[in-house]
């Protein structure tokens, strides 16, 4: 009798740990997707809501390194003429260890530039969610890799030179 109650207890506390999980998957799927619709809307104050105070966001040019500040700087004239980017969820993966206030994911994106990918890491401050670190990265297939990187090969070439002599 001892080890069904038990095992009754261990159900209910597992079932209660996967529940809290998933509201914390569902708040951070739902945060991710109010930052790519704010960014669709060129809703500059909603998009930069969303992200922490030390937010980096990382582009697809090996040069987009961007701390928060500098981001929203760079963003600001796409954002103030309507025309920001449009980023449509394919598929999301959430990773949040329980009780952390930290998590990471990826994702799978329809962009103007093709399927890309994003992946980051989300921290919970104060009671939501936010982006605290993105990096958004083109999806090549791998048939392509070749004459991709014949293409960029020469601008490889001198930023490499650059980056040596810094």
């Amino acid at each position: 009798m001892k080890r069904k109650i038990s095992l009754v207890l261990l159900l209910f506390v597992l079932g209660l740990q996967a529940q809290d999980r998933d509201a914390t998957e569902m708040s951070i799927n739902t945060q991710l997707e109010k930052w790519h619709k704010a960014a669709s809307d060129a809703d500059f104050d909603a998009y930069f809501e969303l992200m922490t105070k030390d937010g980096v966001f990382i582009g697809t040019d090996a040069e987009e390194n961007w701390q928060l500040d500098d981001f929203k700087a760079f963003s600001k004239p796409y954002f103030d003429a309507g025309k920001a980017w449009s980023f449509k969820t394919l598929e999301r993966t959430i990773y949040h260890p329980k009780k952390s206030k930290i998590a990471w994911f990826d994702e799978l994106l329809e962009t103007q530039m093709g399927i890309c990918r994003g992946s980051g890491v989300m921290r919970l401050d104060g009671k939501e969610w936010k982006v605290q670190h993105y990096v958004l990265s083109i999806a090549v297939p791998n048939e392509n890799v070749s004459e991709l990187t014949e293409l960029k090969k020469e601008h490889d070439s001198l930023l490499i030179k650059k980056l040596r002599s810094n």
